[in-house]
C-alpha cells in the first residue's frame, strides 16, 4: 500500500480505467505475443442484455481487474457488476432506478466504466449514474457504503455553485471518476451542442470529493467567476449565462506532483459563438489543478473561441521523456484536430514550439473570431487536416469528377476554416477534415514508458458545418447547426459534443456502412483512404515512427460495382477505437461489421508489432470493438478483455487467453 491509501500499482492487474492514473493504457505483460496471438481462445464472455429494461448496443466500457475480480458498468441502466476474473461468473450486481431523472439524462447507457479505491481496511467501487449521482459500493459485496454521502450516494446536481433542475438539468457523465489518494474527481458532460436549446446552459464545473465521506472538497469553475483568472476572456458578461465547458473526457493525475489534468470542452454552442465573445477560458484547454484544493496551476488553450466542436476529447497521457538530453515530465494530449500537443506537465510550457498562426476569418453575422490559433511544430499532425481537391476520392476518374462536383457546393479550406450560414445557392456549409468527431475521440491513445512511443488511432472523415437560424420557439440562439436544404440538424442519440455520436440502438459508430462522415459519392466516402489509422509517435524526438491503416476494407467498398476489378489496399475503418500496449504488442479491435476471412459477419481483434506496425496476428470478434481493451494476469494466465457490441448485437465482455 502507498502512504496515500491507494494500492500500489500491480503489473498483473488493471486498477483504473486507462491502466494507471497517467492514462498510458500500457501493461508490461508478455505471455501473449506475436508467436501465439493467433491461438487465443475465448476464456469467458459476459452478456449484458438483462442489465436494464432493454439491451444495450453501444457498450463503451473498459473494465478493471483487482484481486481476481473484474469490475465494470454494463447495460442500459448502467449497472455496476463484479465478475470472477477467471470464469466471468457474476459475483454481484448493483443498479439504480432513476425514473424520470434517468430518462431525461443527457448521458445514458452504461458509460465508460468505474473507479476503484482501497485503504488498509476496505475497498470501494465508485461510479456516476446516468442521472448524475455518484455511488460508492463495497467492492466485496456491491452494497452501498453507508458513510458515503447519503447512504452511499452523492447527488452531483447539488452543491455545484449553480442551480440545476434535479430532474431535467442538462448535465451527466459517461467518463469514470478518477481517484487520487483520498480524493475522487468528477467531471461533467452535456447534450450535443450543435443545436443548443439556448445560449444558457448548465456549466460543466469539476469537483473533488472526499473518497471516504463524499464531502465536497473543492470546485473548479471552468467558466471563471468575477475575480478568478480568465474571467476577462468572457466579453459582454457572457460568462453569466453561457454553459457547457465541461470535462466529459477522462482526467489524468500525477500523484507525485499533486496535479490533476482536466481536458475541457468548448462552451455553448458548438458552431456559433456570437453570444460568447472573447477567447473564452477555459474552453478547449488543458488545465492543471491541485488535486487537494482544485486551484489552477497552469492552463494551455488549444482552440481560442472554438466554433468547430474541437473539444479536448480524451485522457491526457503523462510521459517522462528525454528531449535533446534533457529529461522532461511531459503531458501529451491527443485531439480531434489530430494534433498531439506535448507540454511540460509541471509548468504547462510547450516541449516544442507551438506557434500562433493567422487563420481565416468568417462572415457569420454577430460572430466573434479569434485572429490566430495554436499550431504545434512537433509532432506533425497524425491525420489529414483541411480539405482540398487533393484529398478527394480518386479510385476512378468518374468518381473523382463527381467528388469535385460535390465539393463545389461547399466552402472548404485549411484547418480552422470557420462555419458559414448555409444557403441553397451555396455554400451549403464548410467541409471540415477532421470532422467534429475527430481525428481522435474519447478512446484516446496508449503509451509505452520504456520506449517513449505513443500510439493513437484516428479517423479520416468529412462533415459539413452549416448554420441556420433556429425556430425562436425552440432556441434563442442566433444560429444553430443545420443546412438550407433540410433545416436544423437534429443530433442523434444521447451523446454530446460528438463523443457519443451513435443512436441508442447502436446504429451509429458501430453499425455497418462505408464510413466517411456521411458525405459520399455513390455511397463511397468523399475522401480517399485510409479512413482509420494508427500512428506511432516517438515522444523523445517528436517524430512519427510508423502509420498504418487499421480496420479491414468495409464490404460496401470492397463489393462496390464502380470498383469492380480494382486492387484497393486495406482502407481502414472510421470509428472510435482504443489501443492497448503490452511488452511487445499493440492491440486494437475494429469498428463496424464486415465479412471476415472465415466468411462470418463480425470484426477482428488485431495485434501489431509495436516497433514496426507490422500485423502479427488477428482473432475473430462476433461484433465490433466498442470499448477499449485491457489485460491482466491471473493464476499464471494472461487475459485480454474488451467490450463488443453493434447493430443487432447487444453488448458483452469477451475475455481471451491462450489454450491450456
Amino acid at each position: 500500500m502507498s502512504a496515500s491509501g491507494q494500492p500500489a500499482a500491480n503489473a498483473g492487474e488493471w486498477r483504473s480505467y486507462a491502466g494507471d492514473l497517467a492514462s498510458t493504457r500500457y501493461s508490461p505483460l508478455d505471455q501473449i505475443h506475436a508467436g501465439n496471438f493467433n491461438t487465443l481462445e475465448v476464456a469467458w464472455r459476459f452478456k449484458t442484455d438483462a442489465l436494464g429494461p432493454r439491451p444495450e448496443f453501444l457498450f463503451e466500457g473498459t473494465p478493471l481487474m483487482v484481486n481476481g475480480v473484474v469490475y465494470s458498468t454494463a447495460g442500459t441502466r448502467r449497472a455496476a457488476v463484479a465478475l470472477d476474473a477467471a470464469t466471468g461468473e457474476l459475483l454481484w450486481m448493483h443498479g439504480e432506478r432513476e425514473g424520470a431523472r434517468g430518462a431525461a439524462a443527457p448521458r445514458q447507457l452504461s458509460g465508460r466504466g468505474l473507479a476503484y479505491w482501497a485503504d488498509r481496511r476496505e475497498a470501494r467501487i465508485l461510479y456516476v449514474t446516468p442521472g448524475y449521482r455518484m455511488i460508492a459500493l463495497d467492492a466485496k459485496t456491491g452494497v452501498p457504503v453507508h458513510g458515503f454521502g447519503a447512504n452511499g450516494v452523492v447527488d452531483l446536481k447539488l452543491d455545484d455553485d449553480q442551480e440545476i433542475d434535479l430532474e431535467t438539468g442538462d448535465v451527466g457523465l459517461h467518463a469514470t471518476p478518477i481517484v487520487a489518494g483520498d480524493v475522487v474527481i468528477v467531471g461533467a458532460a452535456h447534450r450535443s451542442g450543435g443545436v443548443p436549446r439556448g445560449r444558457r446552459n448548465v456549466k460543466g464545473y469539476v469537483r473533488g470529493f472526499d473518497v471516504r465521506t463524499g464531502k465536497r472538497l473543492w470546485i473548479f469553475h471552468t467558466i471563471p467567476m468575477v475575480g478568478e483568472f480568465g474571467h476577462d476572456t468572457w466579453e459582454n458578461e457572457s460568462w453569466v449565462y453561457t454553459g457547457n465547458t465541461g470535462v466529459w473526457a477522462q482526467i489524468s493525475v500525477d500523484e507525485a506532483l499533486g496535479l490533476a489534468y482536466l481536458p475541457v470542452e468548448l462552451p455553448t454552442g458548438d458552431y456559433y459563438g456570437g453570444h460568447r465573445p472573447g477567447s473564452g477560458l477555459f474552453g478547449e484547454s488543458l488545465v492543471a489543478v491541485d488535486v487537494k484544493t482544485g486551484q489552477r496551476k497552469w492552463h494551455y488553450q488549444f482552440v481560442h473561441h472554438g466554433v468547430w466542436d474541437m473539444d479536448v476529447p480524451c485522457a491526457p497521457i503523462l510521459a517522462d521523456i528525454t528531449v535533446n538530453g534533457r529529461t522532461i515530465k511531459a503531458v501529451a494530449q491527443p485531439t480531434k484536430q489530430a494534433f498531439l500537443y506535448v507540454l511540460d506537465r509541471v509548468t504547462g510550457q510547450p516541449v516544442w514550439p507551438i506557434e500562433e498562426r493567422a487563420v481565416p476569418k468568417g462572415d457569420v453575422p454577430g460572430e466573434w473570431y479569434s485572429p490566430t490559433q495554436p499550431f504545434p511544430t512537433k509532432p506533425p499532425a497524425y491525420d489529414r487536416q483541411g480539405l482540398s481537391t487533393d484529398d478527394l476520392i480518386d479510385f476512378t476518374p468518374e468518381l473523382r469528377a463527381e467528388a469535385v462536383q460535390l465539393l463545389s457546393k461547399y466552402k472548404s479550406g485549411p484547418l480552422f476554416t470557420p462555419p458559414v450560414v448555409s444557403r441553397i445557392e451555396g455554400p451549403l456549409g464548410t467541409l471540415t477534415l477532421p470532422m467534429n468527431t475527430g481525428g481522435t475521440n474519447w478512446p484516446g491513445g496508449s503509451y509505452d514508458p520504456e520506449t517513449h512511443i505513443l500510439y493513437v488511432f484516428s479517423q479520416t472523415a468529412v462533415s459539413s458545418m452549416g448554420l441556420v437560424p433556429p425556430d425562436p420557439k425552440t432556441s434563442d440562439m442566433n444560429y444553430v447547426q443545420g443546412s438550407a436544404t433540410s433545416g436544423v440538424r437534429r443530433n442523434p442519440g444521447v451523446g454530446g459534443s460528438a463523443d457519443a455520436a451513435a443512436s441508442p440502438d447502436g446504429r451509429g459508430s458501430s453499425g455497418e456502412g462505408s464510413g466517411g462522415g456521411g458525405l459520399n459519392v455513390r455511397g463511397l466516402p468523399l475522401v480517399k483512404p485510409p479512413y482509420g489509422r494508427i500512428t506511432a509517435i516517438d515522444l523523445n524526438k517528436g517524430d512519427i515512427v510508423w502509420q498504418i491503416a487499421h480496420g479491414e476494407t468495409p464490404d460496401a467498398i470492397r463489393n462496390h460495382p464502380a470498383l469492380k476489378g480494382l486492387n484497393i489496399p486495406r482502407t481502414g475503418r472510421p470509428g472510435y477505437i482504443g489501443t492497448l500496449a503490452t511488452k511487445t504488442l499493440l492491440i486494437a479491435g475494429e469498428s463496424g461489421f464486415f465479412t471476415t476471412p472465415s466468411g462470418l459477419r463480425g470484426a477482428m481483434l488485431r495485434a501489431y508489432d509495436k516497433a514496426s506496425g507490422a500485423e502479427v496476428g488477428a482473432v475473430y470478434l462476433p461484433a465490433p470493438q466498442t470499448g477499449s481493451p485491457m489485460t491482466y494476469m491471473l493464476n499464471g494466465k494472461q487475459y485480454i478483455v474488451l467490450a463488443i457490441s453493434g447493430a443487432g448485437y447487444p453488448g458483452e465482455l469477451v475475455a481471451f487467453r491462450l489454450p491450456n
